[in-house]
């Protein structure tokens, strides 16, 4: 009967929302590189130390744990406290286990080995019992204020050392990152307390799925605290985010806000950490063996030698950070390192003067100094490019300076090189260094080791290669294409007009090479973002072919005149052609990626609209239309989006904003998300098509499902006749009113809410059965069937208070039911999160407070257990119906405005037109 409300071509529009839907979320779930972390192991069986907590914390945090982590004869050494390392705090994130923290724990180990124990860490962790915290935010505050008291109990663990620590450093993964920042919110809390901060995943800026008002008011305060305080945060911060393997958390969400006076915080994606190289989803940024290496690395170069723990510099714990995370030069840090240096008169010494030069290194017995005069070379050529595939730490390329007839000292250019996976790479402008008479390569006697150095001079024109992207809605049928044929090793390709986050390419690089058989090399393309640190890396071997995907983390700044590059570390015996095209499944991706949680919000717009529909015709003719025919009807965008768009406009006036500040309405949803250069081109216009789509296939599953359960309930009990009496209250409505009502009070708010709706789905089931018994049991005569019709006419025109239901009452009643149960479901899911904390915790606390649905219940349970006692026959002469049916239209304009960034909100609407509906069975 569903299918048949509605036409073939609305079907198979719906159908074919359905499939862009699905291009959108294969490419966010699927449509990423492998995972290409290496997984780290113990060596040792992994031991987790009870901290023993005050007696008043214990009892203040019962289900909250601390432990401290170790393998071996370390665990064994240092079960007799006090400790006498260097203390790092791990904070698991949502549903995160204490047990998390093993990987980073035991590669610090390993490398307090490899240095005898001169410095160690110890790492301890917190056990939130898995909390699930995005989901719930009630308890938020409560893990920040217990993290406050672990870090005291830890200070105390070093008591009477001769290094005690003053303060701690903490890892946060996911919302225990968050947490951490929170800490500075706190009255009690000292920011000295807390020396290093590394964040990996968490998402900063906004939650990912706000689904009650306490996470939202969490992420205000720890957001504008760090943002009115920035002048008096010294705390260093270091935001590392997954890249596109990690769909939960996007990594837009966890750049740290960039302040023009705030220069302490770093914010980078892992595909662009030197020696990691790599995405990692939610789960393996814990336990990438790269990554970790490279946190810990970093960690043994903060510390300082006087006081043996974690440097109070915060100059040096910037440096430190931007060695390993940002550029690394292929060089051990060094804090003030030496730049000029003295060349050894007895080496030996080769001039060349060619522009373009390659030199193999085999078994080289003596030391070799190459020479690269500038004076000719500045005449015809700006740049200067060099690359080794010798990896080591040592200094590899100077500029000599005070040149008579041979160097004698020069300038260690190495240190402004950059590591790559496979070579390591400097380019010079030669006007930078007019004092500089030569570049100098330096090679080292080798033995058995072979590598090979290339050099050559170039002008930046023929070097940097302008490429327009195509059009957005080109969709891929076109394509733009430059060839590099100038046997370079490096070009910059400028990606002109790729700027926004709504764009998304496939780059296809060709490469042809000229060498003999047997030969490998390979390039290297980083796509370069200069706004963010998001860079990526492809290795190819060459001759190959080679497909990128182009697509941003965050949006150019308004501010920002950077282009996009390309950078091609190429071969200098290969040809190369690039190929760029709009990739449709790719955008659909981006949309769903950054707008996925908007949707649920545009599914109840559309169901509302089609609800007020249906009390609106049964107002204006007396009968209520099927859902599908409805929803096709009334669920058009341009009944919302101009409104939205109207009310944005109208802020950008001062005496609108004042008037808007004055009612205290809260803010414009449309404007955040411009504030976040998250708007994309006619999103709205796709997300509200694909919430119909959804509010469609939803009004189908539930149409089913009461069918199906009538079905059920006939096979096992015959059902009694239709009801005679519209006006008469069901017997059990008081109690199951009640019932709602002292479950929410002494529980949880969204267990009453899952319960009314459950009953309100098994009173429309057994409607549905007695409606299907009661026409069973009729004979097939058309001639009857139409006595019955006029019979059922003649009923409908006299008085409601004798009224007795006839089929065609009970078919309008139920599709009025379908709607409300699709409606309904959807209120019952965006509470789900909060009950399912609560069935977690109940071995703790048998309520859950704070309680994000408790205020919507005491609106919401009575009304729907009215609702589903109540026929349309009953209220087709109440007084209200004309306006309830007019409340559904400006409340889904609302939704969209107010509620898609802040789901929460949604039930809040939902309410309003159930509990005029309900109210109209007594007016």
């Amino acid at each position: 009967m569903f299918l048949h409300s509605v036409s073939l071509w609305n079907l198979a529009f719906y159908v074919f929302m359905v499939l862009l839907a699905t291009l959108g979320v294969w490419d966010v779930f699927f449509g990423f590189e492998e995972n290409k972390c290496s997984m780290s192991y113990m060596f040792e069986y992994p031991e987790y130390q009870k901290i023993e907590l005050p007696k008043k914390l214990t009892k203040r945090y019962p289900s909250y744990e601390l432990y401290l982590y170790g393998e071996g004869s370390y665990a064994e050494e240092h079960k007799a406290l006090p400790l006498t390392g260097i203390p790092v705090l791990f904070l698991p994130g949502n549903a995160g286990s204490y047990k998390q923290v093993r990987s980073i724990g035991s590669i610090a180990l390993r490398k307090a080995e490899d240095i005898d124990f001169k410095y160690h860490f110890d790492f301890f962790s917190v056990n939130f019992n898995e909390e699930l915290v995005a989901l719930y935010g009630g308890s938020l505050q409560k893990q920040t204020k217990f993290v406050h008291e672990c870090i005291k109990t830890i200070l105390k663990l070093y008591k009477g050392q001769e290094f005690a620590p003053t303060s701690v450093t903490i890892v946060g993964h996911s919302m225990g990152g968050l947490v951490a920042r929170a800490l500075l919110t706190l009255k009690n809390f000292k920011q000295d307390l807390i020396n290093l901060l590394v964040t990996q995943a968490t998402p900063h800026v906004a939650p990912v799925m706000p689904l009650d008002r306490f996470i939202t008011e969490f992420y205000m305060t720890v957001n504008n605290y760090w943002i009115l305080n920035a002048r008096n945060i010294n705390l260093t911060t270091l935001s590392v985010a997954g890249g596109f393997r990690d769909y939960q958390v996007r990594s837009g969400l966890t750049f740290l806000p960039k302040l023009s006076h705030q220069t302490s915080a770093l914010s980078v994606v892992s595909s662009a950490v030197p020696k990691t190289w790599v995405s990692t989803d939610h789960l393996s940024i814990v336990w990438c063996k790269q990554l970790q290496l490279t946190t810990i690395r970093a960690f043994l170069d903060l510390i300082d030698d006087d006081t043996k723990q974690i440097t109070q510099k915060p100059k040096k714990k910037l440096s430190v950070l931007n060695h390993h995370f940002i550029r690394h030069p292929a060089k051990q840090f060094e804090e003030n390192p030496s730049i000029i240096s003295d060349f050894p008169g007895s080496s030996k010494w080769v001039p060349v003067k060619v522009a373009k030069w390659s030199y193999v290194a085999h078994n080289n017995s003596e030391k070799i100094y190459f020479a690269f005069p500038l004076a000719n070379h500045r005449k015809s050529y700006t740049h200067a490019y060099c690359q080794s595939t010798m990896l080591d730490t040592n200094s590899w390329i100077y500029g000599c300076i005070n040149s008579t007839s041979m160097c004698r000292q020069g300038v260690d250019l190495s240190w402004k090189a950059e590591l790559l996976p496979t070579i390591k790479s400097l380019t010079l402008r030669l006007q930078d260094y007019p004092f500089l008479s030569h570049i100098v390569i330096y090679i080292p006697s080798v033995h058995g080791s072979k590598f090979f150095i290339d050099c050559e001079f170039f002008k930046k024109e023929t070097r940097s290669i302008q490429l327009p992207v195509t059009h957005l809605f080109s969709f891929g049928l076109t394509s733009r294409k430059v060839i590099l044929n100038l046997s370079g090793l490096y070009y910059n390709i400028e990606l002109l007009n790729f700027e926004q986050i709504y764009q998304a390419f496939k780059v296809n690089v060709v490469s042809k090479c000229s060498r003999g058989k047997g030969e490998e090399k390979t390039s290297i393309y980083k796509l370069h973002i200069p706004w963010s640190y998001e860079d990526s890396l492809t290795i190819a071997q060459v001759p190959s072919s080679t497909e990128i995907s182009l697509k941003l983390h965050v949006a150019q700044p308004e501010n920002d005149s950077h282009v996009a590059l390309l950078k091609m570390y190429t071969s200098s015996d290969c040809k190369y052609e690039v190929t760029i095209k709009t990739s449709f499944p790719q955008i659909l991706g981006q949309v769903v990626r950054f707008h996925g949680g908007a949707f649920p919000a545009y599914v109840v717009s559309s169901i509302l609209l089609a609800y007020g529909g249906q009390l609106s015709s049964l107002f204006s003719t007396g009968y209520c239309l099927e859902y599908a025919t409805i929803l096709d009807k009334e669920a058009k965008p341009y009944k919302v989006d101009p409104f939205v768009i109207m009310i944005k406009f109208l802020l950008g006036y001062r005496w609108f904003k004042e008037l808007w500040d004055a009612l205290l309405l809260p803010e414009l949803e449309a404007i955040v998300l411009t504030s976040q250069s998250m708007c994309f081109p006619l999103v709205s216009l796709i997300l509200f098509l694909l919430g119909t789509c959804t509010a469609y296939w939803s009004g189908l599953l539930s149409s089913a499902s009461v069918q199906l359960l009538s079905s059920l309930w006939i096979a096992l009990k015959r059902p009694a006749e239709l009801p005679k009496d519209v006006k008469a209250t069901s017997s059990d409505l008081p109690f199951a009113t009640s019932v709602f009502l002292i479950v929410s009070w002494t529980t949880c708010g969204a267990l009453s809410i899952l319960l009314s709706y459950l009953y309100y789905v098994f009173k429309v089931v057994h409607l549905q059965a007695c409606l299907t018994t009661f026409r069973n049991s009729q004979p097939v005569n058309p001639k009857h069937s139409r006595r019955s019709e006029k019979k059922s006419n003649h009923y409908k025109d006299s008085s409601v208070q004798s009224l007795r239901l006839s089929a065609q009452d009970v078919e309008d009643s139920l599709r009025m039911h379908s709607t409300v149960i699709n409606l309904l479901a959807w209120v019952v899911l965006l509470s789900l999160p909060s009950l399912i904390y609560w069935l977690k915790n109940l071995r703790y606390h048998f309520k859950l407070n704070p309680d994000p649905c408790k205020p919507l219940v005491f609106l919401l349970t009575p009304a729907v257990a009215i609702l589903g006692n109540t026929h349309t026959v009953s209220i087709k002469s109440s007084k209200l119906l004309k306006t309830t049916s007019q409340f559904p239209l400006p409340l889904a304009v609302g939704i969209i405005a107010f509620g898609s960034s802040h789901l929460y909100r949604v039930p809040n609407f939902v309410v309003v037109p159930l509990l005029y509906h309900a109210l109209c069975n007594f007016l």
